[in-house]
């Protein structure tokens, strides 16, 4: 009788333990980013091939990410902010990100590079984070982020225009950067405005 227990307490700890690492599994699957899952995917499509777009395709994955962001941040900015500047700040943005979302997948589409097609972690934080400001707090939070997002993709762009190794991929960076700059230094000048008001 006790061996007949033992038995069943051991078969249904080892039923609970595969279950249990079935579901982690699944759970793994369904929670990986769509960025690192597409970098992967770059990884072993180029990995075997005489060129070096393994390295140029995460410069895409990133611009993706990047474009989706500031499409999302600067929808919610429109809908949130009371003021006209930031406004017509977020509108700009919302347009711009797109004309270079469709840039960046016409040139991935050239190059078999795959992208992130859903939206990532990082694009999700960021929304949650915005979205839990205060209406007295939204817009400078806003255009703090959009400082800090644009200062680190033009140095993305710029490392990609000078060390890529795909010629198309270096003059798409180079072409993203006069209009990143131009966001950046926008961004800069609400500010300034954004400060002198308090």
């Amino acid at each position: 009788m006790k061996r007949t227990s033992l038995f069943s307490k051991g078969f249904l700890f080892a039923a609970v333990l595969t279950m249990s690492l079935g579901m982690t599994s699944c759970k793994d699957n369904k929670e990986t980013d769509p960025a690192e899952a597409a970098e992967e995917q770059n990884e072993e499509k180029f990995d075997d091939a005489n060129n070096n777009l393994e390295d140029d395709s995460d410069y895409l994955v990133t611009a993706t990410e990047v474009n989706m962001k500031e499409i999302k941040l600067g929808k919610l900015a429109q809908e949130r902010s009371a003021n006209p500047q930031v406004k017509e700040y977020a509108q700009m943005l919302v347009e711009d990100h797109n004309k270079a979302s469709e840039q960046t997948k016409q040139l991935a589409q050239q190059k078999n590079i795959t992208l992130p097609m859903d939206e990532t972690e990082d694009v999700k934080e960021a929304y949650e984070d915005l979205n839990d400001e205060s209406a007295a707090d939204f817009d400078k939070k806003y255009i703090d982020m959009m400082i800090d997002g644009h200062e680190k993709t033009i140095d993305k762009m710029e490392d990609a225009a000078d060390k890529a190794e795909d010629a198309d991929i270096k003059a798409w960076a180079a072409g993203m950067l006069p209009t990143l700059r131009e966001h950046l230094a926008k961004a800069k000048s609400i500010k300034e405005s954004l400060d002198a008001a308090k």
